[in-house]
């Protein structure tokens, strides 16, 4: 992460629309990994657990490649990279988005089992971001770096929260945007976890 990613994190650490939050969990890559370390510990909130399911769809035959070197190897592929049917394009040899998505919706549901009634921030990755906002019926746009979206998760749904804009960047949003908190359960069974799903910063 870049020091700018890295001042960017501990500014978004601040911002009013993480009250009542109590913990992190990220992507076991190492941006979203060092977002949500920067984000805990000035909260001070318990060591970050990083999980798999949260990280980014497989780029296939793209991995480690530069935008220069995509669009020399399969002109075209990137100038149309936005949100098609719901779903972002396919990557030649890369992960299905309804592999991305079972396993973001899966992980989601672990992590609202383990920490239920609670609010968590979930440090992850923009595709991952929008396709679950896809899946519960959302109207998915890109997600900027410390962008995200609240969701509630209870009894086996998950519902979507207002759009959050950057952290950290209030002009962007109001920051009336948050959800009050989790849904209520009418069978009066537990809760589950309010979570807003945080792109990675730069």
């Amino acid at each position: 992460m870049s020091e700018a990613g890295q001042a960017s994190a501990r500014a978004a650490a601040l911002d009013p629309e993480l009250d009542g939050v109590t913990a992190a969990i990220s992507s076991d890559l190492e941006r979203a990994r060092s977002t949500a370390a920067l984000i805990a510990a000035a909260r001070g909130w318990p060591a970050v657990r990083s999980v798999r399911g949260l990280r980014e769809r497989g780029a296939g035959d793209w991995t480690g490649l530069t935008r220069e070197e995509i669009e020399i190897a399969w002109p075209g592929s990137l100038g149309d990279r936005a949100v098609v049917g719901g779903a972002p394009p396919p990557i030649p040899g890369g992960e299905p988005t309804a592999a991305v998505t079972a396993r973001a919706v899966v992980t989601l549901h672990r992590v609202a089992e383990q920490l239920p009634g609670t609010s968590v921030l979930v440090v992850s990755h923009g595709a991952l971001i929008r396709l679950v906002e896809q899946h519960v019926g959302g109207d998915p746009a890109p997600v900027p770096n410390l962008g995200g979206r609240w969701v509630e998760v209870s009894r086996g749904r998950i519902l979507l929260g207002p759009g959050a804009g950057p952290l950290a960047n209030p002009t962007s949003r109001p920051l009336a945007n948050r959800g009050t908190g989790p849904v209520a359960d009418p069978s009066g069974a537990p809760r589950g976890a309010s979570l807003e799903a945080l792109e990675q910063a730069g």
